[in-house]
């Protein structure tokens, strides 16, 4: 006989069809100039194969399971936008080492295993604060339809570039499965390079910058990394049946409904519907509308969803969106990540924990996207000190409530851009102009985001407790 459910729904929902949020307002949605060219694109993703499983979802579920009880932890991180262009086998590669990198870091630092969930191979669409952006041309004002990613236009201020293209959703579709399958080539065939200390690059680690105490607890943390490694230690934080390198997963906002409804599957012998876009598609905080398009497409499928939650997300709609998005309270169905910035934290994290109580969630902390500034050249940036102090003070309140803080969410990149300042080898402001390459949002640079690692690795006051 079934168990009655731990939290049962407070409202009964309405029937949920993989189209009903077309019935519901909708927001960050292309405005089409051809509805017919739209259908014959999604009609023809529909007939195309997924390009993930079932099978692989429910894998990441039971891991999602385990770090909600603080038995893993979560790495999730990539470019803030992936660019077409740069689906190439060198970039995606770079890609995956530093998130390999980071990992291993983090996987000795707190004596767990760490769940890989790369933002790409899929992270095509973009939310924008204006649909429209005017700029000055030969001394006119044009304004054109805004940036919203890959999956939508181009990014060269053109009418004809920023024109949503509704054959870009097949494009999108074409080099997120060619990123997916060089991917899983990588991981499946010994993508191994990373396992050597002596080829990563940690010039950090004598950065003059550095102070002589921070240096040291890096070349213990290298030392013991290294150690850990010949000794094969890291063995026991993973499965026996597979290396610990080969679980990689893909995420990506769920922005554009057209297309994630075309890859919305009923998959044999399984029940429900499945988004087979993608492993762990999330919702924006500017579409976490309760009675919106985005949240109702979202509460029907079977797929583990994220939620990026905002200073202006109050306590009843955080609890609110845990009923909505996982009425039956199941593991490793719902994460919430808090992107507040670290001088917010204090003042809304506690009251979402009260709010939500003991319901099943994997908590995770975004500590970028609250901290993005603009220098005094207009370069939206980030400084790598706010991003090491929102994630200790998020830590620190779930220390106190007794609730797992499951892991991070970062935008990364393993080149050697200038976008975020500080770190013990990073940019000032002064240098942003450098190499300031994003197509959207600022990223940590290749050193960065291994001190990043290094620095939280090193931290062995956190939240979660090694299991036995």
């Amino acid at each position: 006989m079934a168990s009655a459910p731990r939290h049962p729904p407070s409202r009964p929902l309405e029937p949920w069809t993989p189209d009903s949020w077309r019935a519901k307002p909708q927001s960050q949605q292309p405005a089409y100039g051809d509805p017919a060219a739209v259908r014959r694109a999604t009609a023809a993703l529909a007939e195309l194969p997924p390009l993930v499983t079932s099978f692989e979802v429910e894998r990441l579920r039971s891991l999602l399971a385990e770090a909600q009880t603080g038995a893993r932890f979560v790495l999730q991180g990539g470019d803030c936008a992936e660019r077409i262009e740069d689906c190439k086998a060198g970039p995606i590669a770079q890609r995956l080492k530093i998130l390999l990198q980071m990992s291993l870091v983090l996987t000795h630092g707190l004596g767990k295993p760490v769940v890989r969930i790369g933002r790409f191979a899929g992270q095509y669409a973009k939310p924008r604060s204006q649909a429209f952006e005017t700029r000055l041309l030969d001394g006119h004002e044009q304004t054109l339809p805004s940036y919203f990613g890959d999956l939508v236009n181009r990014q060269p201020f053109t009418a004809a570039d920023r024109e949503p293209d509704p054959k870009r959703l097949l494009e999108g579709y074409y080099h997120a499965a060619l990123t997916l399958n060089f991917v899983r080539a990588l991981v499946e065939g010994g993508f191994t390079d990373w396992q050597q200390l002596d080829r990563w690059d940690l010039a950090f680690l004598g950065a003059a910058a550095l102070s002589p105490q921070r240096k040291a607890e890096y070349e213990s943390t290298k030392a013991a990394l290294a150690h850990s490694l010949e000794a094969g230690q890291l063995a026991r934080w993973e499965d026996h049946t597979q290396g610990w390198q080969n679980h990689f997963y893909a995420s990506h906002e769920g922005l554009h409904l057209e297309y994630e409804q075309a890859l919305t599957r009923n998959v044999p012998h399984r029940r429900g519907n499945y988004c087979l876009s993608t492993h762990l598609p999330w919702i924006g905080d500017r579409t976490r509308s309760l009675s919106g398009a985005h949240v109702e497409f979202f509460r029907g499928i079977r797929n583990p969803v994220g939620v990026k939650l905002g200073p202006s997300a109050t306590p009843a709609e955080v609890r609110s969106l845990a009923e909505i998005l996982n009425p039956s309270d199941e593991p490793g169905k719902l994460v919430f990540v808090s992107r507040l910035g670290a001088g917010q934290v204090a003042a809304h994290l506690p009251t979402w924990l009260e709010a939500t109580g003991d319901r099943r969630i994997l908590w995770i902390c975004d500590p970028m996207h609250g901290n993005t500034t603009l220098s005094a050249d207009g370069f939206k940036t980030r400084s790598f000190d706010a991003i090491i102090d929102e994630f200790e003070r998020t830590r620190e309140v779930h220390e106190r409530f007794g609730r797992p803080l499951g892991g991070l969410h970062c935008e990364v990149t393993a080149t050697d851009v200038t976008e975020c300042t500080g770190g013990s080898e990073g940019p000032g402001e002064a240098n942003l102009r450098e190499r300031y390459e994003t197509a959207c949002d600022p990223r940590l640079n290749y050193q960065q985001s291994l001190e990043l690692a290094f620095r939280l690795a090193h931290d062995r006051r956190a939240s979660l407790t090694p299991p036995a």
